[in-house]
């Protein structure tokens, strides 16, 4: 009964309407640290966060703040993530000690073959492909949210995205950030009537500090949480998504070659997101739990660190460190490129890809005074054979960098590291007419074409099949306890400076909002390593240079964030300083 009263209490404060004058509020602050008591949240934006942290102080549990958070990041950071995309939850919990996850990949149509995005026996260019109603997959992120509340929450759909509902109707304070992605994608916006209508008004992104409002969105929530997600996966919604697929809704004159896809109500109606094993990986006596196939973040950070293993990175010198752990993700990648895909599709090899053997086997390619040639071949987990590569070369395809993660920590000990997107930086850059929402253009994530003709290659389209993902939300336990939880957007930069964290806090006991700062460097088995210019400036370069290492710049690399248990129980959130703009940690109770 006292659980029942406190529910309902709950449920009437998160969907209260917002107070008189809320829409002209200054901004909320971006901290990039907060330590206390009764639970963390960490996100990119403040409100967001700030709304996760009403969940908690209300009685919500971290599955509730994860829920409430992401909903308000479709809200606030609607290029990178919303209920057009998917992503991957992974959850601890306190009680039982188990670590869970729920893969709400999106899937490609059932009519998808793989031969999606090739015409006339050439592989679209990317640009093209992605802007595309062909690049569109069936969205899994409002099933997740669903899916995680059913089994692990104490919020149902309503009272969890409530406060980002009324975040859409009242509106938020425009920031530099928002005012960019815009800009960044100014022209194909442009393209779309339903698109150009909402972000560009008068033709122009949102001013910096004036108040951004999306009723069609804060209508498209209502409606969703009502039909418990009837309308998007066979009804009304959903039939407004598919008919934009089928039909973008491109301006007419436009000189854009906006391609139809080919999703039908039945694909929507068919969706499922799956209850996946976690990954796990022992490393420095701590378990290390992460997303399975089809992403291949769990597999290669994991087989990465087991890399690493064999060597004490507390000891070696600043240059060795990044040295192994620079050689170390060139390896995992050439083996991450061959092997992971759709696990319904193709077998994937994820207890070889994470057996300290095969890591051992690879990790004796590493020399102290020189550098692997790149791109390194692949080798074979099933019959893995020390020092030797013979499965192939496996070049990488760049993806796109713009996704989102948020961290969330209860009063309990539960967590949520969860990380979801909508692909590149504004999707396929359609917007459902009068619903608010970016579609997906997921489904580049697909190989276009196999890297080894008559090869097969596990990430090449199919009906039904979902993509191969690079996200990586990561959660440590040390003896049956979190220790810490972290995650990133990125695209493949993703795996690279997940591992970067977890080697700079766990093995060189940097603080955790410095390993997040850290300057970062992503190698993904290339011959020249893309790195931050703070990574190229510094000392340390010099000597990674001297064995062999060429870096290229890179603007920025992910923005990640994390939450940390400290020793007397209380919670350390963690979010960018710089990158992205900074992000907001926040507690329940600072102290």
């Amino acid at each position: 009964m006292l659980r029942t009263v406190a529910a309902l209490t709950l449920s009437v404060a998160l969907v209260a309407p917002a107070p008189a004058g809320a829409a002209e509020s200054s901004p909320a602050p971006r901290v990039p640290e907060q330590v206390g008591w009764g639970g963390a949240v960490s996100s990119v934006d403040p409100d967001a966060s700030q709304i996760g942290i009403d969940v908690l102080r209300r009685g919500g549990n971290a599955v509730d703040a994860a829920v409430a958070t992401a909903a308000a990041l479709g809200v606030t950071d609607p290029f990178s993530a919303g209920i057009g995309g998917g992503g991957f939850f992974v959850y601890y919990d306190a009680r039982s000690g188990r670590v869970s996850t729920l893969d709400g990949r999106e899937t490609a149509p059932r009519s998808a073959t793989d031969q999606l995005f090739v015409e006339n026996g050439q592989p679209l260019p990317f640009a093209e492909a992605m802007t595309s109603g062909k690049s569109v997959g069936v969205p899994g992120t409002p099933k997740t949210w669903q899916q995680a509340l059913r089994k692990w929450g104490t919020l149902n759909l309503r009272e969890a995205m409530g406060p980002a509902e009324s975040l859409a109707r009242r509106g938020f304070v425009v920031d530099q950030t928002f005012n960019s992605q815009i800009a960044n994608n100014a022209a194909r916006f442009a393209d779309f009537t339903s698109t150009r209508d909402l972000y560009l008004p008068g033709g122009q992104p949102p001013a910096v500090g004036s108040t951004f409002r999306n009723p069609q969105l804060a209508d498209t929530y209502r409606e969703l949480a009502r039909t418990e997600l009837a309308s998007l996966y066979g009804g009304a919604v959903g039939r407004d998504l598919v008919k934009t697929v089928q039909k973008p809704p491109v301006v007419p004159g436009s000189t854009r070659n906006v391609r139809a896809g080919d999703m039908q109500l039945s694909d929507l109606a068919r969706y499922q997101v799956e209850r996946r094993e976690p990954t796990h990986s022992r490393y420095r006596g701590l378990d290390v739990y992460g997303m399975a196939a089809p992403s291949s973040g769990g597999t290669t950070v994991g087989e990465a660190l087991n890399i690493l293993e064999s060597t004490d990175l507390s000891k070696v010198s600043d240059v060795e460190y990044l040295h192994r752990f620079i050689e170390s993700t060139k390896l995992s990648f050439a083996d991450r490129l061959r092997w992971v895909g759709d696990p319904k599709f193709n077998r994937v090899p994820t207890e070889g890809l994470l057996s300290q053997k095969f890591a051992d086997s690879r990790a004796c390619l590493i020399k102290p005074d020189a550098v692997l040639p790149a791109p390194q071949p692949a080798a074979d987990p099933y019959n893995p054979k020390a020092c030797e590569a013979t499965a192939g070369l496996s070049a990488l395809r760049e993806d796109a960098e713009r996704t989102t993660h948020l961290t969330t920590a209860d009063r309990w000990g539960n967590v949520v590291a969860y990380t979801l997107t909508i692909e590149a930086e504004g999707g396929s850059g359609i917007v459902v007419p009068g619903r608010g929402f970016l579609l997906n253009n997921e489904l580049t994530d697909f190989e276009f074409v196999a890297p080894t003709a008559g090869v097969p290659h596990p990430n090449l389209p199919g009906p039904g099949k979902r993509p191969r993902s690079s996200m990586a939300p990561t959660i440590v336990v040390d003896q049956g306890k979190v220790l810490l939880a972290v995650g990133s957007p990125g695209g493949s930069t993703i795996i690279t400076t997940v591992t970067q964290i977890l080697t700079a806090r766990l093995d060189r006991k940097m603080s955790l909002v410095d390993a997040v700062k850290a300057p970062r460097a992503s190698q993904r088995n290339a011959a020249t390593t893309p790195a931050e210019a703070e990574f190229i400036a510094a000392a340390t370069t010099a000597g990674l240079q001297a064995i062999g290492h060429k870096f290229s710049q890179n603007a920025e690399i992910g923005a990640a964030t994390a939450v940390e248990r400290a020793k007397d129980g209380r919670w350390r959130a963690v979010a960018e300083p710089t990158r992205r703009g900074g992000g907001a940690a926040r507690v329940v109770k600072v102290g």
